[in-house]
């Protein structure tokens, strides 16, 4: 059985991006893997946090990942900054991590532009990344394609490790979905769906209510003309909706290009509207039901308990590796 690990921030409201692109994966990799999935609490406090909205959040996110479907006795759930390994083989990677390395992070390129003064935690961020995968030996991490350069610097990571101090670290490999794995923005294809574009309308949250998901959807940005079609260099827009519409209703693309052929763009973002209110309401209920029952302060000890079990003794043999005195 391989190891699967991934983790989302706690530094807003979670998209549908968040849960096509990532949770969905999350919810099938479950059955067939031993499986780590993590709220990121100590990446999000590489940019300001307020502690109130980090701790709601914080709380949200892990229950949404049950609300989604991601069941707590098939994997393991917690809070990262729960399990002190982390922030310790951080620390230890971040030594094995040449500064040409961290800057070259487009990631840190585009979060850092235009600043004056940026944390050292944002530069850092790659080999702490680095340290939550290898800490499990983990085979495989669902990405998205704007992760792929962190988990390249992972593999990297671990290759330098074992070279300098003995096999140690599994070398991890990337898991992306064909179709989907990056949802865009519902008012600019060229972008990815954020939290963190400051035009609500240009995200569908997982809390949304239906009327402000039919709103937000028949506001969408499309491309010119009337013709449903997958393209994305020539219809990036329409492309979006129909990934976001397949990834909904368990169509395939040429399925849906089919149902909707002359009908143009109107009724097409009407259904889709509805397919995407049709997986969301449910979730929402039972996000309700989690709340209101408490049960998450329970799953997420026994997540983080697990999670120590694993990464435990891998941080000691790491440590020994390198020369630390082990009591």
């Amino acid at each position: 059985m391989k190891r699967v690990l991934s983790g989302i921030q706690p530094s807003g409201v979670l998209t549908l991006g968040n849960y096509i692109g990532a949770i969905q994966n999350f919810v099938k990799l479950q059955h067939d893997h031993q499986c780590f999935f993590m709220v990121v609490d100590l990446h999000a406090v590489t940019v300001p946090q307020e502690p109130e909205a980090l701790r709601e959040q914080s709380r949200t996110v892990a229950e949404l990942y049950l609300a989604a479907g991601i069941d707590p006795n098939k994997a393991s759930v917690y809070l990262q900054s729960t399990v002190p390994e982390h922030a310790e083989l951080g620390w230890l990677l971040t030594t094995l991590t040449y500064m040409g390395e961290l800057e070259r992070m487009t990631q840190f390129k585009d979060k850092s532009a235009g600043k004056e003064s940026v944390g050292a935690g944002l530069f850092t961020y790659p080999s702490l990344m680095a340290a939550d995968i290898l800490l499990y030996n983990t085979d495989l991490v669902p990405v998205g394609d704007d992760q792929k350069q962190h988990l390249e610097l992972t593999r990297d990571l671990a290759q330098r490790f074992n070279s300098r101090f003995g096999n140690t670290f599994t070398v991890p490999e990337p898991y992306i979905q064909e179709v989907g794995a990056r949802i865009m923005s519902l008012d600019d294809a060229s972008k990815k769906m954020s939290k963190s574009n400051p035009n609500a309308g240009s995200f569908i949250t997982l809390l949304d209510p239906p009327d402000v998901i039919r709103k937000k959807i028949s506001r969408a940005v499309t491309d010119s003309g009337r013709e449903v079609r997958f393209d994305p260099k020539e219809k990036p827009e329409v492309s979006n909706l129909l990934s976001i519409y397949s990834h909904c209703s368990g169509l395939s693309v040429k399925e849906i290009e089919a149902k909707y052929e002359g009908q143009g763009y109107g009724p097409f973002k009407k259904d889709l509207a509805e397919q995407v209110v049709g997986v969301l309401e449910p979730l929402q209920q039972r996000f309700r039901e989690i709340r209101e029952s408490d049960m998450i302060f329970d799953v997420l000890k026994k997540g983080a308990a697990e999670a120590s079990e694993v990464a435990a003794p891998i941080l000691r043999q790491v440590k020994e590796r390198m020369g630390f005195v082990q009591p």
